[in-house]
């Protein structure tokens, strides 16, 4: 019996990322972004440090790499690293973070990219993980943390969409007047396809069952949105729908989605009956870009505009933007505040959410 206990205690201890050690700070003020271009200013930071996040969440394209040479991510690193108001960040707050393509090193790059093992050693020492942290040994950026005392606990997890994911299925470029410039990618349902890998999907399922009263679940790129036809969940489609699943099956409560890659900010809202049997909605909040917005561009002769998205809450937001997660916990039934901010750090969206209203209705 006491050998058993030994095994089972490993194994969940197999589960808990280095950076998961017991913090019981009250959080109420999260801030997140994606899309910095490193050799360009980045006044940003002063208003997401004004905000006095906890926490910061960078979740992809935190640099524009793009190489497959090591010593030009470490130097295209080290720009931002230089960037004044990051260095404010820095001693602001944590910083957690994930890679998307440009970081990882290729554009829309996966699983072929050839120097995904060396990049991940870059990004690691960028973002100063300890020489005993689990992702120096395993494959992959994904992480998860737990802040908070009981009944305020705040999970975090940032997973990684670049390492293990399938190509991407190519369709030719349309677009429909009034909808704005449709992407370049459609579905693909190919046996076996996949975004986050075998290993990855079991660690995302231990995580959702470890306890959590609000779970920010960080993907690189947009899990809701699913019709504009660039980088997205809705490109593998069986994957979307496993994600809501395996959210449903650890009866996980609590969950809002974060994303970016693209270069404008919006809300998406994936009601309850959609979400494969969570039991709740879904919010996605997209916050991009910090110094690179589109600015409502014209691309190919065809205005951007509000591109096909019949989950959006509201409009797009095509200027600089960072996230923020605000939450009160002085309520009997928390509020959540899910924000995109400007430049200034002025609210340009939001949705205010109760805790109550993500859990699954009680059977």
């Amino acid at each position: 019996m006491r050998c058993r206990f030994i095994v089972l205690l490993f194994t969940a201890i197999a589960f808990i990322d280095h950076d998961a050690r017991a913090d019981d700070t009250v959080v109420e003020r999260i801030a997140f972004g994606s899309c910095a271009k490193q050799d360009q200013p980045q006044p940003i930071w002063d208003a997401v440090v004004a905000g006095k996040p906890q926490r910061f969440l960078f979740i992809g394209d935190n640099i524009y790499g793009d190489s497959q040479d090591m010593n030009v991510l470490r130097a295209k690193y080290a720009l931002l690293g230089a960037q004044p108001g990051y260095l404010k960040l820095k001693q602001t707050c944590p910083i957690l973070a994930t890679w998307d393509d440009h970081d990882y090193g290729a554009n829309d790059g996966g699983a072929d990219y050839p120097q995904r093992r060396e990049s991940q050693q870059v990004f690691l020492d960028f973002f100063g993980a300890p020489a005993d942290d689990v992702r120096r040994t395993r494959e992959g950026v994904y992480s998860a943390q737990i802040v908070g005392p009981p009944g305020k606990r705040v999970q975090f997890i940032l997973l990684d969409t670049r390492y293990f994911r399938s190509p991407l299925k190519g369709i030719v470029n349309t677009s429909e007047p009034g909808e704005g410039f449709r992407g370049r990618y459609g579905a693909n349902e190919e046996p076996g396809a996949t975004i986050l890998g075998e290993t990855q999907w079991k660690w995302l399922a231990e995580q959702l069952r470890q306890p959590a009263e609000l779970r920010i679940i960080a993907s690189s790129f947009q899990v809701v949105a699913d019709e504009h036809g660039w980088e997205m969940w809705g490109n593998f489609p069986q994957e979307r729908r496993r994600l809501f699943q395996t959210i449903r099956d650890a009866q996980s409560a609590g969950v809002v989605l974060i994303s970016g890659d693209r270069h404008l900010a919006e809300i998406s809202r994936l009601p309850a009956e959609h979400t494969d049997g969570v039991g709740y909605p879904l919010f996605d909040v997209t916050s991009s870009s910090l110094n690179a917005p589109s600015r409502n561009f014209t691309k190919a002769g065809v205005r951007f505009g509000n591109e096909l998205n019949s989950h959006r809450v509201g409009l797009t937001f095509f200027d600089c933007n960072f996230g923020t997660i605000l939450v009160d916990w002085t309520p009997s039934d928390p509020v959540v505040r899910l924000q995109v901010r400007d430049e200034q750090g002025g609210v340009a969206m939001q949705q205010r959410v109760n805790l109550r209203q993500l859990r699954p209705a009680a059977k």
